[in-house]
């Protein structure tokens, strides 16, 4: 005869596990953010920032925030490709922070 299964125990053990995720996913955005120098935008910049990737329906924008971002995981030079946003209202305030790290 099978053992009975105890669900509370794996519900418990699969909650846990999602709090794990949750947090190393929060963890990871953090870690990509100081990694990029975007910890240096205050927080307002950066939502409104993420809330226009969110909303861009345009296929070629997105895409060439994707080869920058694999550039830059890739270690290659990313900066050079910030010069094809400059469409991107208040982008200039963004070049002033592009000293040398």
């Amino acid at each position: 005869m099978r053992k009975p299964r105890d669900f509370d125990s794996e519900l418990k053990a699969l909650t846990d596990k999602a709090k794990l995720l949750k947090a190393r996913k929060v963890q990871q955005l953090g870690e990509l953010v100081i990694a990029t120098g975007a910890d240096g935008f205050d927080p307002d910049t950066l939502t409104g920032a993420l809330l226009r990737i969110v909303k861009t329906k345009d296929a070629k924008e997105r895409e060439a925030w994707r080869a920058t971002g694999a550039a830059f995981f890739r270690g290659q030079s990313w900066k050079a490709d910030r010069g094809t946003q400059a469409d991107i209202p208040g982008d200039q305030a963004h070049h002033s922070n592009d000293a040398p790290r």
